[in-house]
């Protein structure tokens, strides 16, 4: 199944995907946790798709790449930076070059207070797409990476979660202005999904609709203001203009 958020009738609703536009359906966290799937609650209709989730934490995981030697850490980002996919995102100009990275977003489905790497995906509603904009030259000044990961919609999320998506093998690909630049998939992660989740909730718990990023190792790339920037995660594919 495929979940996300919409404006319908001036109201935030939760919705999953169908052949023809989507249905309203009931809160897919309280579902999960009762162990079934969200029912339908409306026709199909109308409106403004939204960013697939609303966290309240978006995590990031850094050092998930074979060139680094410490083992793999987490850091914070600002859920205000979340948008949809379509929407334009104007890059920074005071920055320096500015990174599209291409990830594989876990969306939290409940508390993750017992979650081990094993049992993962239990706590797991769904993958989406994200592309986790960055200023990786503000690193030389700002190492905990505030500066490098901050912009009005630095955090292009969607447009769907994919509730069947398996965590462990899921395929991401990252273009730019139509150009394939990496092709890869959960397995060349060298920290799997897996163990992300349980390093982060070893540490800090999570609630439903929070966001991990599971890192881009090799789904990087440098843009320019006028690019357009896709991620595809399994057949989830987001789409982000910039200016």
């Amino acid at each position: 199944m495929r979940i996300g958020r919409a404006l319908v009738g001036g109201h935030e609703r939760h919705v999953r995907q169908t052949s023809d536009g989507w249905v309203v359906v009931a809160d897919p966290y309280a579902a999960l946790a009762a162990g079934r799937e969200p029912t339908d609650i409306g026709p199909h209709g109308d409106g403004q798709l939204l960013a697939p989730s609303a966290p309240v934490v978006v995590v990031g995981i850094a050092q998930n790449g074979p060139s680094h030697a410490s083992p793999v850490q987490a850091w914070l980002k600002s859920p205000h930076g979340v948008t949809p996919s379509g929407r334009t995102v104007e890059l920074r100009r005071d920055a320096g070059t500015t990174v599209a990275e291409g990830e594989i977003a876990v969306v939290i489905g409940r508390d993750t207070t017992g979650l081990t790497a094993d049992s993962a995906h239990e706590y797991v509603l769904g993958v989406t797409a994200v592309n986790d904009l960055s200023s990786p030259e503000r690193t030389a000044l700002d190492p905990r990476n505030f500066e490098s990961k901050s912009g009005v919609g630095y955090t292009p999320l969607g447009p769907w979660i994919d509730t069947d998506a398996d965590i462990d093998s899921v395929a991401l690909t990252l273009r730019v202005d139509g150009r394939r630049v990496a092709e890869t998939d959960a397995t060349a992660l060298p920290c799997s999904i897996r163990d992300c989740l349980a390093y982060v909730a070893r540490w800090s718990p999570l609630g439903p609709g929070d966001v991990v990023m599971t890192g881009a190792p090799f789904t990087a790339a440098p843009i320019e203001p006028g690019s357009v920037v896709e991620v595809q995660v399994g057949d989830v594919l987001l789409v982000t203009p910039t200016a």
